[in-house]
């Protein structure tokens, strides 16, 4: 089993990949709203001048999704030929980074009925 991760860069785009997700039959991602290091740094930086201006510029890329499934491990492509088709290649900038874990121990884990 895995854990993959998804860290969606463009927001707007969810509802469509969900609905992607639901009618290709993948379920129980987990959504949480997250944000970038560079984000971060820049809104707590109260002081300085740039980071106010870039903040004010760079407001299109406020937050970012960050989805979480558990999955067995032939899943993994499929999931990541969704997020393509909706998102565009990830190998592009600022499309999202997706990574896979190892599980080595899962409980609640509940196998789709073929």
């Amino acid at each position: 089993m895995k854990l993959l991760i998804y860290v969606l860069s463009h927001v707007e785009k969810l509802p469509t990949l969900l609905k992607q997700f639901n009618e290709e039959g993948i379920s129980g991602a987990t959504i949480l709203d997250s944000s970038g290091m560079g984000r971060e740094l820049t809104e707590r930086d109260e002081f300085s001048i740039f980071g106010s201006m870039r903040a004010l510029i760079d407001q299109n890329n406020r937050t970012t999704k960050t989805l979480f499934f558990v999955i067995e491990d032939d899943q993994v492509k499929k999931i990541e030929k969704v997020i393509e088709k909706v998102i565009g290649d990830l190998s592009k900038p600022d499309q999202g980074i997706l990574f896979t874990l190892p599980l080595d121990y899962v409980k609640g884990f509940k196998k789709k009925k073929k």
